[in-house]
């Protein structure tokens, strides 16, 4: 299923969330895909702003894309999607993996969502299946289901470049946390450990990074790096050790500033709650539910 046939990759880094969206082509005038975009969010406001996707807007016009996919890796904690934004701006089809109806279930529940609220992923164009062939134009990849940081998590193989969501960070990061609710560190070892069986000089692309020690932010690394280096899973580090690393190291960390807001648009593919009777969106701050 790899091919060796390289699209073209750009990476826009958002500072405020640590997250990168990637623009994926084979050149200027041809199809493109949109991976894990970004919605700026003040949360001590409410309020929204567009700047992060203005540049991937900026980037698709300037080199003449034709924008066929705006991709999530999985419902992201740690940002709001501009999915809505960008399709309504570009064009494109909206697509998550299958299982984020799982997702939507658990999160209608601790949200008290509306009635109305679908739990089947409908919210989004396409639910891509384990091992789906994904088409960019010219550019042929498929879908790899990588659970562990949540169920729905996927990567997005498309020739030699590897989408791999909140699986894993940079080596000198380590791996995602997988304490959210239907995370497990035994199934992210498996799905992390499917993805460095992939070829050695296969490129891989964080969704992330937090730089330690004052490091340049570095969002591209190899199969061949991460087994390597990996500071969490570098070849010979055993599915118990990994398990008893990250159950610890999980206990210790601080819920994403924008877990509440984030997980509530998110499920619905990037749209806000239906306006209340005064015109107004609103988000539920959910008390002592997580």
């Amino acid at each position: 299923m790899f091919q060796p046939r390289c699209p073209q990759v750009h990476g826009i880094f958002d500072q405020a969330t640590c997250t990168v969206t990637y623009v994926v082509h084979q050149g200027p005038g041809t199809a493109c895909a949109i991976v894990d975009s970004v919605l700026d969010y003040d949360p001590k406001s409410g309020r929204t702003r567009t700047a992060s996707a203005d540049k991937v807007i900026e980037y698709v016009q300037a080199n003449r894309l034709r924008v066929a996919w705006i991709l999530e890796t999985h419902a992201h904690a740690d940002h709001l999607t501009a999915a809505p934004y960008l399709k309504a701006k570009l064009g494109g089809r909206t697509g998550i993996g299958e299982h984020i109806a799982t997702v939507q279930k658990v999160f209608k529940g601790i949200f008290n969502l509306e009635p109305a609220f679908r739990q089947d992923g409908s919210q989004f164009d396409h639910l891509f299946r384990d091992g789906e062939e994904l088409r960019i134009g010219e550019l042929t990849g498929h879908v790899l289901r990588v659970p562990g940081h949540t169920p729905a998590d996927i990567a997005y193989c498309i020739g030699d470049a590897v989408f791999v969501g909140d699986t894993m960070f940079m080596p000198d990061v380590g791996t995602a946390r997988c304490d959210f609710p239907g995370g497990n560190a035994h199934t992210l070892y498996a799905s992390v450990r499917k993805i460095l069986a992939l070829p050695p000089q296969t490129r891989l692309f964080m969704c992330h990074d937090y730089p330690p020690d004052g490091r340049p932010v570095a969002f591209e690394t190899t199969v061949a790096e991460q087994r390597e280096k990996n500071i969490h899973l570098h070849d010979g580090v055993s599915e118990e050790e990994f398990v008893a690393m990250r159950t610890r190291r999980d206990a210790t960390l601080e819920m994403p500033v924008l877990i509440l807001p984030a997980v509530q648009v998110n499920v619905r593919a990037g749209e806000m709650p239906p306006k209340e009777d005064n015109g107004v969106s609103f988000l539920k701050i959910p008390i002592n539910a997580l």
